[in-house]
């Protein structure tokens, strides 16, 4: 049995792919590549990818052709006998794993490496309409070397922090990244300074340990934050979380972070009182070193890509650890299927925090029907079905519900069946959301017909965190959700 690869060398999925096949050969799978390309795309593919596979040149497509290959990558598994066994367009990682089984390979595919679980290919070049114009060349989408950060000078007459207030600047000063300070940045992580980790959308500039380290000397983190970086910048860049998306749409929503497990108590990450403002040195840089990669390296400048109408003041810094230890419940991360013992960060689209107050409440159900009302206004009043929010549930609202034996699921599922709208808010002739009420589910809330807001219980995310003193819980509302909008996404740290 041996594997055979039809490639590509301008097909992002072909990128994507080479190296997991990498991977495979490297584990000692015989594994044999076509490239359907001349030899100097071939050539500069092999480089830019690092391909550690023989690679040979499928002239006039005559190997594509006999095969019946429709569409690249194609992984074909193939006998003793050079039959095909299976065949596997596009790319899987599921698929890619199966595949390392049968000839006792590791698996070498991670739900966390910030590729998508799959994606389809592009068709065969013996498909395509053929012309005599010279080819474009090749986008680089998924190289796996970046080029080194760029080196600047300062003149000693001139300011260095001003300098980077206006070369790098989010509107706050910077630190200077020197090259001892992102070299203090890389000495806290073994990796190479020029591999691509992610590429930032909207503009998927390539983030480079390199270029991450420098980010994160400027948001003022100290090297040990690397190790949370990275994983979050893959998370950022993972296609179920659409960067894209939030980074130029007009809605208020930012990349809002949540740390779990270890990782917090080891760092300084804070998850009570003022959560989401300036006390915690970790929070506070971690949530700018993240806004300035999507910044520099993606490019989303406010006054340019990102089109946000009114902004968020998330897009300055955005970040929280949850309070595991005032929780009850199982954290975030392990209901993302982690175990406690594993420090993870989470990500969230979400608008600013809306608090909630209620002191008097005594009961589970009279906390829960006060915060009900305010998730009915996520998005907008009227807007059904579409909306996510993330609940962040403060210690004392907590001991409350406590008290009366409920379960994370009792909170979210009688949230889901008591929040909605009434149906009497529909009868204007205008207005967001009136017009795919058709869609809406109804139901009966306190004995009136009403509209129910969230399409299952899954769309409210619960966080246990805020000051141990004080009736208030927050609301973070979502931007589009689903495969269209953006998921939250959690990987491990």
């Amino acid at each position: 049995m041996r594997l055979l690869a039809v490639l590509q060398t301008d097909c992002p999925t072909c990128q994507l792919i080479a190296p997991y096949l990498n991977r495979l050969a490297a584990g000692g799978a015989p594994l044999g590549g076509l490239s359907q390309d001349p030899a100097a795309a071939t050539d500069a593919f092999a480089r830019q990818m690092e391909i550690a596979f023989p690679l040979e040149l499928d002239v006039e497509w005559k190997r594509s052709i006999e095969l019946g290959v429709d569409t690249v990558p194609m992984v074909f598994l193939l006998d003793d006998e050079g039959r095909v066994a299976r065949r596997e367009p596009g790319f899987d990682k599921t698929v890619l794993n199966e595949l390392a089984a049968v000839f006792g390979v590791a698996p070498v595919a991670s739900a966390h490496d910030g590729a998508p679980a799959m994606k389809p290919g592009c068709s065969s070049r013996h498909l395509e309409p053929q012309n005599t114009d010279a080819d474009a060349p090749a986008l680089e989408l998924h190289g796996l070397r970046g080029t080194a950060a760029s080196r600047l000078s300062v003149a000693d007459s001139e300011d260095q922090y001003e300098f980077c207030f206006r070369t790098f600047g989010d509107g706050l000063p910077v630190v200077p990244p020197t090259e001892d300070r992102v070299r203090r940045m890389l000495d806290a992580l073994a990796m190479e300074p020029h591999e691509v980790v992610a590429r930032v959308p909207p503009c998927f500039g390539p983030a480079t340990v390199e270029k991450i380290a420098a980010n994160a000397v400027m948001a003022g983190c100290v090297p040990e934050m690397m190790r949370v970086l990275v994983p979050l910048t893959r998370a950022v860049c993972d296609e179920r979380f659409n960067a894209h998306g939030l980074q130029a749409t007009t809605h208020f929503a930012a990349p809002l972070i949540i740390l779990n497990g270890p990782v917090r108590k080891e760092l300084g990450f804070h998850s009570g009182q003022n959560l989401f403002s300036n006390v915690s040195r970790a929070n506070s840089t971690l949530g700018r070193a993240l806004q300035l990669i999507l910044l520099q390296i993606g490019g989303a400048r406010p006054t340019a890509i990102d089109m946000s109408a009114l902004g968020n003041p998330g897009k300055f810094s955005f970040c929280i650890a949850e309070s595991e230890e005032d929780s009850p419940w199982e954290p975030l991360h392990v209901e993302a299927g982690f175990s406690r013992e594993q420090s993870a960060v989470s990500l969230f689209g979400g608008e600013a925090p809306h608090g909630v107050s209620d002191h008097k409440a005594r009961t589970a159900r009279g906390v829960l029907k006060t915060i009900s009302y305010s998730l009915a206004t996520v998005w907008s009043y009227r807007v059904c079905m579409m909306p996510e929010a993330l609940l962040v549930l403060s210690p004392e609202h907590v001991q409350t519900i406590r008290r009366d034996g409920w379960s994370k699921r009792d909170v979210r599922q009688f949230l889901f069946e008591n929040t909605g709208v009434p149906q009497r808010c529909f009868e204007e002739e205008d207005g967001e959301g009136i017009a795919f009420r058709d869609a809406y589910k109804t139901v009966m809330i306190d004995g009136e017909p009403c509209y129910q807001k969230f399409r299952a219980p899954e769309q409210i995310k619960i966080v246990v965190a805020g000051g141990r003193a004080g009736k208030f819980s927050a609301i973070v509302g979502s931007w589009q959700t689903g495969p269209r909008g953006s998921q939250m996404v959690t990987y491990p740290v």
